[in-house]
């Protein structure tokens, strides 16, 4: 049995790791960060803009913008359940995120190889605007996310 191509296991897998990472995440849980959607190789996660998150010129700062995208990249990258994390990013910003937006980071892997693994991400505002471009290089480590072997 598949669900969006992927085996019924893998998803299964998959949002057994995720739920288990939130769980344990304190950062994406008191940024207000929430997993939206996790599937092997994709998340989908989402963060209001809040007062405490803006910059001098009253836009959302950098750094949060770079937290979200970096949050999806690790969801996405861990949803095969083996521990993967991160080995060297770059963001682009492209347009500004403003007080109570939405901003969505959709993560999706491009390219996984023996223990490396390419990930893109897209943020956008609840309007559909691109805020910024990230792109993360994953490694991945000894363990699993999720013990399947007890």
């Amino acid at each position: 049995m598949h669900n969006q191509g992927h085996p019924v296991e893998a998803l299964a897998l998959a949002r057994a790791a995720g739920a288990a990472m939130y769980a344990r995440d304190r950062a994406s849980q008191a940024m207000g960060m929430l997993l939206g959607e996790i599937r092997p190789g994709y998340a989908r996660m989402s963060m209001p803009v809040r007062t405490d998150m803006l910059n001098g010129h009253q836009s959302c700062h950098g750094g949060y913008i770079f937290a979200l995208a970096d949050s999806a990249f690790a969801f996405a990258c861990n949803s095969h359940n083996h521990n993967t994390v991160g080995a060297g990013c770059t963001i682009d910003y492209l347009a500004p995120g403003r007080l109570e937006d939405v901003l969505t980071a959709e993560a999706v892997e491009q390219a996984l190889a023996g223990k490396s693994g390419v990930y893109d991400v897209k943020v956008s505002n609840q309007d559909g605007r691109l805020i910024a471009l990230f792109r993360g290089k994953s490694i991945r480590i000894a363990g699993e996310v999720v013990p399947t072997h007890i």
